[in-house]
């Protein structure tokens, strides 16, 4: 007879206090300890997404979570994702598939059909693992937002899960959010918080003393760890761009990489952004594209709409410039579509339909299509006379076709047999449809030598991921109190 599962949620303060790195820590160190253990979150909101074996969309955190416990991640680990595509609308993607687009009012109002779904997916989860770590959203406190809840409180209350909640105190108010966060919630919810947790501590513990009596006092709640600033940890961020670099006294390449209102999976930079020898760069509204070796289009989820707002930086004249001067330019999913002729989207698909003209640097249109493309797919990118090979995952609407006279030539070949990408006949411009194409370091160091670099410093992406998680699971481990996460009746081994 199968154990009860056990499960533990993690709720904030706020957004980007920590919930997605104590997740995947937790299942780190039960992964250590031999359980089985999957992430769970059943509502998340972000443009970076990732693939699943099982051919669907998921939050890319949930996908580090299972990289965490050593399994591959499901579409059920994040059963509802909501994909910002306005200010006031979301693609919705239930159970790894594309529903429709949503305003924030009929979502609002949907939400009662997305709880069938997340509790679905949370139940085939707690027959198939031991354990199951929960992540919430934003934070439980925000009232305006408690009605028909499935990302906090809510779907606590209705999977009758306990929840620990953590807060940043490097941003400042720690006591103010734990106290006030507590508070806000109703008795029958209050009951459920087995503790907090303090995330990103820095200097003497024991000046903090103090304060933790007063909360524990205040709440009736005990602060369950005390988690230190861990200095260089860099783990796939949520959703927030991380900027954060270790460079070397002289780097070889330069590289910029325009900040879109809807720019999607910019975790696609983290192996460059990290390579001590490169200089990346992100640049935002009222900025130039200038002083690069390499400029960088990057996915979006809003192309057409994207690549207005690029012409409205006057990026474009940017682009056209860096060209004349031998610069080198790389698109990479919707800022692959950009550097065609047209972008069509008939259906609208991405908003109001039409067409929009791109930058004409690659001799192909695209026509934005109702089926999205959601694969993870290996290959060999050939370029410069060399070749390397390649791993990456597809996430697009859109189907791009070349002009039958065009001069280019692919830039990837499938293992499936198929091409993906173009080079230019000029060579100076490439594009492709894979995000990931920069993790593999063969691949990564072709490209930036493609792009006027020397040979760069061996940088292994993966393996720096798995340190991260393993530093903050050490730190779980010697700073938390491990046992009182964890009913009595099942202790963890």
């Amino acid at each position: 007879m199968k154990t009860k599962t056990q499960a533990l949620m993690v709720q904030g303060t706020t957004s980007d206090a920590g919930k997605s790195v104590l997740v995947a820590g937790l299942c780190r160190v039960l992964a250590r300890r031999g359980c089985k253990v999957a992430p769970f979150k059943p509502q998340n909101m972000a443009l970076n997404s990732a693939v699943t074996a099982d051919g669907g969309e998921i939050g890319r955190a949930q996908a580090v979570q299972a990289l965490a416990c050593g399994i591959e991640a499901s579409v059920h680990m994040n059963p509802v994702l909501l994909k910002p595509n306005s200010d006031t609308g979301a693609q919705v993607i239930l159970q790894g598939r594309a529903l429709s687009n949503m305003e924030a009012q009929s979502y609002h109002d949907y939400k009662k059909v997305a709880m069938e779904a997340v509790l679905d997916s949370f139940g085939k989860l707690q027959r198939q693992y031991e354990y199951v770590v929960i992540e919430g959203a934003g934070s439980p406190a925000e009232v305006n937002l408690r009605e028909n809840d499935i990302a906090n409180m809510g779907f606590a209350e209705a999977a009758d899960v306990p929840v620990i909640i953590i807060a940043d105190i490097d941003r400042g108010g720690v006591f103010a959010h734990l106290y006030g966060t507590l508070a806000l919630l109703s008795e029958s919810e209050q009951a459920r918080v087995k503790g907090f947790v303090i995330n990103r501590f820095r200097g003497d513990i024991a000046l903090l003393q103090s304060g933790l009596d007063w909360l524990e006092e205040k709440t009736g709640k005990p602060v369950l760890g005390v988690l230190p600033y861990l200095h260089g940890f860099d783990l796939e961020a949520e959703d927030a761009i991380t900027a954060n670099q270790v460079k070397s006294e002289q780097t070889k390449l330069k590289v910029v990489v325009p900040v879109f209102t809807r720019i999607s999976n910019h975790t696609d930079f983290d192996a460059l952004r990290l390579n001590p020898d490169i200089d990346l760069r992100y640049v935002g509204k009222g900025e130039k594209l200038q002083h690069a070796d390499l400029i960088i289009l990057p996915g979006s989820k809003s192309t057409r709409a994207d690549m207005e707002y690029l012409r409205s930086q006057g990026w474009d004249k940017d682009i056209q410039r860096h060209i004349r001067l031998g610069g080198k330019v790389f698109g990479i999913c919707g800022g692959y579509q950009m550097l065609g002729h047209w972008i069509h989207d008939p259906d609208g698909v991405e908003g109001k339909a039409g067409s929009s003209k791109g930058l004409g640097l690659l001799d192909m249109e695209t026509t934005l299509t109702l089926q999205k493309q959601l694969t993870n797919v290996k290959g060999t990118l050939h370029l410069n006379n060399e070749s390397a090979r390649v791993s990456g995952y597809e996430i697009h609407v859109g189907v791009s076709e070349f002009a039958k006279d065009a001069q280019s030539t692919s830039l990837i070949t499938l293992d499936n047999g198929s091409t993906d990408g173009l080079v230019s006949p000029c060579g100076q411009i490439l594009g492709t449809y894979l995000h990931g194409v920069f993790d593999e370091f063969e691949t990564a160091s072709l490209i930036c030598r493609w792009a006027g670099a020397e040979e760069l410093q061996a940088y292994d992406h993966v393996a720096t991921k798995e340190l991260a998680i393993n530093r903050i699971a050490d730190a779980i481990e010697e700073h938390m109190n491990w046992d009182s996460l964890w009913d009595d009746s099942l202790k963890v081994k």
